[in-house]
């Protein structure tokens, strides 16, 4: 019943936003008049002279492309040298030495690709002004950049014989200014006021009761923990990310940091319904992401609240009582217990943000199985902001063409013919990152410097480099644990992987919205596919099932499902 409660709260919460944020975002790239237009505008209009940008000035989408691929490169370059010469710094009170430049090369290409995969323990390893200026300012320009792209698709799609789809720098601009920075200023001073550390200290040591000598670290962590949930990044200021008390401290910022991960990438959808003129299809889109949703999130909290069978044979009573619920609580925070750890770990993975509040490594092995399985369809369940919606928009492509060819008739999308090019774009689109995560996978269990960073055997072994690979596949940045990843082999691999992924996506995403722009409109006719009814949602969830099962299905099946069987052979 606590796993209803929770999720239902949760999901009445994001519906209860969709409306007004959604009809925020749309005015916001609409360029229309809006509530915090006199506070931003004067400073977004101050930077177009300074960058000696015409925001009137439209682009085609190779235009768009490259505008996007230069400004993440600078990026990237920017973040790679505060990075490898961090000690030259200011804020540095711990005196971390600089990064080597396999870190440092992992670290920006996790960062300007929206991952935040984080092979470090921040509070360790980067000083205030790498966190603060490095990774908290990508953390507002990766998330921006995927709702710029989200929304030159959509010119796409509701533009005729028009080859132009927006101006990248101000899509850009204002995703930051007008919507990640406001809702991460108000989230940051209420996660501050709930006990989120927010200041610029060095490691304070104290004495416990125990007498234990511990060593406390501070910093400005609010501010970077909201736009880590708001903007899908989910990179931690600590190595335990949102299991820190000094992050997440209760279960208030606990229900508001797992609201944060859903709100835009679920607004997103509303949103786009809104532009295209067509709410109930952008509604039909959310409701087949909740419908797969669900079930998963329900399968992985069965499984947890189920007894680990390996710690049978220990004297540990994992029967439910009258104070606590019962099942796998290793590697649970005891704070947020089975339920709000599974739909933390559903949620984070489903979206493309990645931060965790429990440890995956230590989920039972078809618990672990749902956030894996969530990462491999794509981030397409809910997804990340921007990404998301886009991801969806590509199975939608492939389920009208799918349909098209069962009735005899040429496909259509909201009156634009799919034609052979959006086919192709869109195939490419889903084979990247099964490319990247099979390929990425079988070169390092070859190898003897892949292998040795194995810290277990067997399935569960072969589990955590699944993971690696798929979280950086798909942009996601959450771990299995369990592997030591920072070496120069995995930093290098998995670093080449996410900009694959995210770079070469987007250039494919984009050719789609300049062919769909260039098309007429085709008048709505009887035998037009509705893309709302409930057999098109039905027929989506199945298309994005079928490929993500029929893709992956072999490796799952050599990776936790097996080692479900020989924890039941164990019995």
């Amino acid at each position: 019943m606590n796993g209803f409660i929770q999720l239902f709260l949760l999901l009445g919460c994001v519906a209860l936003l969709l409306k007004p944020l959604g009809g925020y975002i749309v005015r916001v790239y609409s360029n229309q008049p809006i509530m915090l237009g006199r506070l931003f505008n004067p400073i977004e209009e101050t930077l177009y002279r300074i960058a000696k940008i015409n925001p009137n000035s439209e682009m085609t989408w190779q235009q768009y492309a490259i505008a996007l691929l230069s400004a993440s490169f600078a990026g990237f370059v920017l973040l790679f040298l505060i990075l490898k010469y961090q000690s030259y710094f200011p804020l540095n009170p711990g005196q971390f030495d600089d990064l080597s430049n396999d870190l440092a090369f992992n670290i920006a290409s996790s960062f300007i690709t929206n991952t935040n995969w984080q092979s470090y323990a921040g509070e360790t390893t980067l000083s205030h002004f790498s966190q603060m200026f490095g990774l908290t300012v990508q953390n507002f320009l990766s998330a921006s950049m995927g709702m710029a792209v989200a929304v030159a698709l959509i010119r796409g799609i509701i533009r005729k014989n028009y080859n132009l789809i927006g101006n990248f720098w101000v899509d850009w601009l204002r995703g930051i200014l007008y919507i990640l920075l406001p809702l991460s200023l108000v989230l940051a001073l209420i996660l501050g006021s709930q006990g989120v550390i927010q200041n610029f200290n060095s490691n304070v040591t104290a004495i416990n009761l125990e007498a234990v000598t511990q060593s406390i670290p501070g910093g400005p962590v609010a501010s970077q923990v909201a736009i880590k949930q708001l903007g899908s990044n989910g990179g931690g200021f600590f190595n335990a990310n949102s299991a820190h008390p000094f992050e997440n401290p209760n279960a208030l910022t606990n229900f508001l940091e797992c609201l944060s991960i859903l709100l835009i990438p679920a607004t997103f959808c509303y949103a786009f319904g809104m532009m295209v003129d067509n709410r109930r299809h952008g509604l039909a889109l959310l409701l087949t992401m909740t419908l797969i949703f669900i079930p998963l999130y329900f399968f992985a909290l069965q499984q947890e609240q189920q007894e680990n069978m390996l710690l049978s044979v220990l004297p540990i009573d994992q029967r439910a009582s009258q104070t606590q619920s019962g099942g796998n609580m290793e590697g649970k925070e005891t704070r947020f217990g089975i339920v709000n750890s599974v739909l933390w770990a559903s949620a984070t993975t489903a979206t493309s943000n990645g931060s965790v509040n429990s440890m995956h490594d230590s989920y039972t092995p078809l618990g672990g199985l749902v956030p894996l399985l969530f990462m491999m369809l794509g981030e397409i369940i809910y997804g990340g902001v921007g990404t998301g919606l886009y991801s969806i928009i590509l199975f939608v492509i492939l389920t009208v063409f799918i349909a098209g060819l069962m009735v005899g008739r040429t496909p259509e999308y909201l009156g634009k013919k799919i034609q052979a090019f959006e086919i192709k774009m869109s195939s490419m689109c889903i084979i990247i990152p099964v490319i990247t995560i099979l390929f990425g996978s079988t070169i390092t269990i070859m190898s003897s410097q892949g292998i040795q960073s194995m810290h277990n055997v067997g399935a569960q072994g072969f589990s955590e480099i699944i993971y690696a690979f798929v979280s950086a596949s798909a942009n996601n940045g959450s771990a299995f644990a369990g592997l030591e990843a920072n070496t120069p082999f995995y930093n290098i691999l998995l670093g080449i992987c996410m900009l694959l992924n995210r770079f070469g996506v987007i250039v494919l995403v984009l050719a789609i919205s300049g062919s769909l722009a260039a098309k007429n409109i085709t008048p709505t006719t009887v035998g037009t596919l509705s893309t709302h009814s409930p057999l098109f949602i039905l027929f989506l969830a199945g298309i994005i099932l079928f490929i993500g099962l029929l893709t992956y299905i072999p490796t799952l099946t050599l990776a936790p499902i097996s080692e479900f069987f020989h924890m039941m052979s164990m019995q």
